[in-house]
C-alpha cells in the first residue's frame, strides 16, 4: 500500500514540475500568437499559428525588418501583427508605394527594398510621415492596401512590443522559422 502512494505522489510531482515547466515558458520566454486578418499577406495568413519569443527584446532592440506582434496602440486588450519599417530616431516618409527612411548615417535619406512584398498587395495612394523619437517604431503589415499600421495611428511605442515572430507551427504544410530580414541601402 506505501508503494502505490508513493508512485501516486511522484506522479503527480512529475504533471507539478511539468506544470509548472510549461507555465514559465508560456509567460516569460514563447508566447503563442494566432494570425487574424489579411494585413500581413502573402507571408503570414489567417489563422497561420505563430510562436513569439519574448526575451530578445529585453536583451537588444527590435531591428528593421522584424516581424513583431505587440499591443494595439488604439486598443491595448486587441494584439496586432506588423513588420518594422523606421526605427527610434529616424523620419519615415511613405509615398507613391515607397518607403524613404532619413537618419543619421543617411541624412539625405535612402529607399528601402522589400523582396518580401508581392507587388499586388504593395500598392497605397496615400501619404505618410513620420519623425521617430525615443522608443517608437514605424511599423506597416506586408498587405499595405489592407493593413491598418503607424500609417493611420502613428509610432509604436516599444513598451507595446510584444516580442518578435520566430516560428510558423501552422498550417503543417507551411512550418518555417523566420530570420531577421537584410536590406540593401
Amino acid at each position: 500500500m506505501r508503494k502505490v502512494l508513493l508512485t501516486f505522489w511522484e506522479i503527480g510531482e512529475i504533471f507539478l514540475i511539468a506544470f509548472v515547466g510549461v507555465a514559465v515558458i508560456k509567460y516569460f520566454f514563447v508566447q503563442p500568437f494566432i494570425v487574424n486578418g489579411a494585413s500581413m499577406e502573402p507571408n503570414f495568413y489567417d489563422g497561420d499559428y505563430l510562436l513569439v519569443d519574448e526575451i530578445s527584446y529585453r536583451f537588444g532592440q527590435p531591428a528593421r525588418g522584424d516581424v513583431v506582434v505587440f499591443r494595439s496602440p488604439q486598443d491595448p486588450s486587441t494584439y496586432y501583427i506588423k513588420r518594422i519599417i523606421g526605427l527610434p530616431h529616424e523620419k519615415v516618409e511613405v509615398k507613391d508605394n515607397k518607403i524613404k527612411i532619413y537618419n543619421q548615417e543617411h541624412p539625405e535619406g535612402f529607399y528601402i527594398q522589400e523582396p518580401y512584398l508581392s507587388n499586388l498587395r504593395n500598392s497605397w495612394s496615400g501619404e505618410a510621415i513620420f519623425s521617430l523619437k525615443d522608443n517608437q517604431y514605424f511599423v506597416m503589415g506586408d498587405n499595405r492596401a489592407n493593413s491598418l499600421d503607424s500609417r493611420y495611428w502613428g509610432p509604436l511605442n516599444k513598451e507595446a512590443i510584444v516580442g518578435l515572430v520566430r516560428l510558423r507551427l501552422w498550417p503543417i504544410t507551411n512550418v518555417k522559422l523566420f530570420e531577421r530580414v537584410s536590406y540593401n541601402f
